[in-house]
C-alpha cells in the first residue's frame, strides 16, 4: 500500500462578509497517494475549487479564512504554516493548473519569463539555465519550436497552447502533487483529450500525485484512480473510479451520471437534476440535497446525514443507514 503523499482532516473554509458567514467548504477529508490521481467532481459551487484554493493557501484572508481542519502535505500541517513557509512549498512541491489560462498569464510577459521565475526562485539557477530548461518543459508538454515559442507572449498562443504552457509552468519544478481546477475548460473537445492524455502520461513519467477538479464525470473516467463527489461544501459520496461508475450510490452522483450523453444503446432525453445548487448561507437543517432529491424522507428535513460505509463507498445518506 502506497503512503499518502497529502491527507486533508475534516478541512472548513469560511467567507465572512457583510450579509453572511458563507461555508464554502465545511467538514471535507480524503487522502491521496503517490502517484496516485483522485477526481473531485459537482456542480459549480459545490466547494471544489475553494478545497484546492485551501490547500495552497490562496485564498485572500479577508473575506476567507480556514477555520479548522488539517491539511497534511508528507506529514507536515500547511494549514499552520507561515505565508512564507509556503512561498516555499507552491511551485516547488504542490503546483497548480488554474482554470482560465489567458488570466492565470500575465500579458506583458513572455512565456519563457514566466516559466523560468519559478525554476529560478525554486532551483536556485541563472537566468540562462531556467531558460533552457524552459524550452525542455516546452518540449515535455508537446508545444512545436519550444526555441521559438518561448519568446511569444500568450496573446499569440491558442487556447489549447496556453493551457500548455500552464501545465509546463506547473511542472517545471517537478512538483511531488499537481492540482487541476478545470484543465480542459473552454477548450474544444480534441485539445481536451490531448491535454488529458498529456497529464496521464507526464503523471506516469514524473510519478506526480494529481488532484483532478472538474464538473465532467467522463473526463474523471479517463484519468483518475479515485473520485470525490462534493455538494455544497460537502463530500456525499467518495469511491474508486470503478465502484462509483458501476454501482453510485447518493441520489446525486446518479443524477449526474444519468445526466452524461449515452452514445451506445436506443435515443432518450437527458434526465437532468432538478433544481440548482443552493447558496451556501443559504443551508438549514438538513440534508444539503433534500430540496432536488427524489428519495427525501422526513428525518432528510432536519438531520444531517454522515458519510456511511456502504460496500467500498462512503455515502452521506439516510437510505443507508443500518
Amino acid at each position: 500500500m502506497s503512503e499518502n503523499i497529502l491527507e486533508v482532516k475534516n478541512l472548513k473554509t469560511y467567507f465572512y462578509t457583510e450579509e453572511a458567514v458563507v461555508p464554502a467548504v465545511d467538514g471535507v477529508s480524503f487522502s491521496i497517494a503517490k502517484g496516485e490521481t483522485l477526481g473531485i467532481v459537482g456542480e459549480s459551487g459545490s466547494g471544489k475549487s475553494v478545497t484546492a484554493l485551501s490547500i495552497m493557501r490562496l485564498l485572500p484572508e479577508p473575506p476567507a479564512k480556514i477555520i479548522g481542519g488539517q491539511v497534511l502535505f508528507k506529514g507536515e500541517d500547511l494549514v499552520s504554516k507561515t505565508n512564507d513557509q509556503m512561498r516555499r512549498v507552491r511551485g516547488n512541491s504542490i503546483s497548480m493548473i488554474f482554470q482560465e489560462p489567458m488570466t492565470s498569464l500575465n500579458p506583458v510577459y513572455t512565456i519563457g519569463r514566466q516559466i523560468s521565475e519559478a525554476i529560478m526562485l525554486h532551483q536556485k539557477v541563472g537566468k540562462k539555465d531556467a531558460m533552457k530548461k524552459a524550452v525542455e518543459m516546452l518540449k515535455l508538454v508537446k508545444i512545436p519550436l519550444p526555441e521559438k515559442r518561448i519568446s511569444d507572449y500568450p496573446h499569440q498562443m491558442s487556447g489549447g497552447m496556453r493551457q500548455r504552457v500552464m501545465i509546463a509552468m506547473a511542472l517545471s519544478c517537478v512538483p511531488e502533487l499537481l492540482i487541476a481546477d478545470e484543465p480542459t475548460t473552454a477548450l474544444d473537445v480534441t485539445i481536451q483529450a490531448q491535454i488529458l492524455a498529456l497529464i496521464k502520461e507526464l503523471k506516469e513519467r514524473l510519478g506526480t500525485s494529481v488532484i483532478l477538479i472538474t464538473h465532467d464525470l467522463g473526463v474523471v473516467a479517463e484519468v483518475a484512480e479515485k473520485v470525490m463527489v462534493m455538494y455544497c461544501g460537502r463530500a456525499v459520496e467518495y469511491a474508486d473510479v470503478a465502484t462509483l461508475y458501476e454501482s453510485p450510490r447518493h441520489p446525486y452522483t446518479v443524477g449526474l451520471l444519468n445526466s452524461i450523453p449515452k452514445i451506445k444503446g436506443p435515443k432518450q432525453k437527458l434526465k437532468a437534476i432538478p433544481g440548482v445548487v443552493p447558496q451556501p448561507q443559504d443551508i438549514t437543517a438538513g440534508c444539503r440535497f433534500q430540496t432536488r432529491c427524489t428519495y427525501v424522507k422526513d428525518r432528510c428535513l432536519t438531520d444531517e446525514p454522515p458519510l456511511f460505509n456502504v460496500g467500498q463507498s462512503l455515502v452521506r445518506c439516510w437510505n443507508y443507514q443500518q
